[in-house]
């Protein structure tokens, strides 16, 4: 009976301390896993630190780059705003120029074709000094007096016409009126003072006009 007390005894002991030993040895592996995925977190926190610093460091690199893009854009928009503002300044002075020389010289087309009237006009004066045939000289008088008229017309110049015209107050300005007996000639020009001329269609002057009422 003792023997099988001790024996009982001896097998809760072995049982006991196989279950202390197994739970040491659990606990180990517990802590040796728990170290193990205390080493990969580490692991993983260092690598993504390294990736972040490496993410950081590219961005920095192309932020830089971008920066030197852009100043080198801003300056050849620089470059293009000072040529275009030189050039500029140079086509209003330019524009100006032509402007002043418009001015200055629109009439010189005019004023030399002009010319050769005012060399016919000196022959015929010269011609009157010492010509007895009245009406050769009138011919010649009335031929520059053609011409005249030929070369306003050359350059947009029209007469107003008058003869037996209605009175319009675009055209004709009237100095006077004239009474009339003939109910048609009322309200009608029966005589031109001054004649009245169009410059391409637009009244340079008005014509002087006598109105019939």
């Amino acid at each position: 009976m003792a023997i099988c007390h001790f024996l009982i005894i001896k097998n809760n002991l072995s049982i006991a301390m196989t279950k202390k030993k197994v739970e040491i040895n659990t606990k180990a592996q517990e802590k040796k896993t728990e170290q193990t995925a205390k080493e990969k977190k580490a692991t993983q926190k260092e690598h993504k630190a390294v990736q972040e610093e490496l993410s950081t460091e590219d961005a920095a690199e192309q932020i830089k780059a971008e920066i030197e893009s852009l100043n080198e854009e801003v300056s050849e928009l620089k470059d293009k705003n000072l040529r275009l503002m030189a050039e500029f300044d140079n086509f209003r002075k330019r524009s100006l120029k032509e402007r002043s020389d418009l001015i200055k010289y629109g009439g010189e087309d005019v004023l030399k074709n002009i010319l050769p009237l005012i060399d016919d006009f000196e022959r015929a004066l010269q011609a009157m000094e010492s010509a007895s045939d009245v009406e050769a000289v009138k011919e010649g008088v009335d031929l520059i007096y053609t011409k005249f008229l030929a070369f306003l017309g050359e350059n947009g110049v029209q007469e107003i016409k008058t003869e037996n015209e209605i009175f319009d107050t675009d055209l004709h300005e009237a100095v006077t009126t004239f009474p009339v007996e003939d109910e048609d000639a009322k309200g009608k020009i029966i005589d031109c003072v001054a004649k009245g001329y169009t410059l391409n269609e637009k009244v340079i002057r008005f014509a002087k006009v006598v109105v019939g009422e």
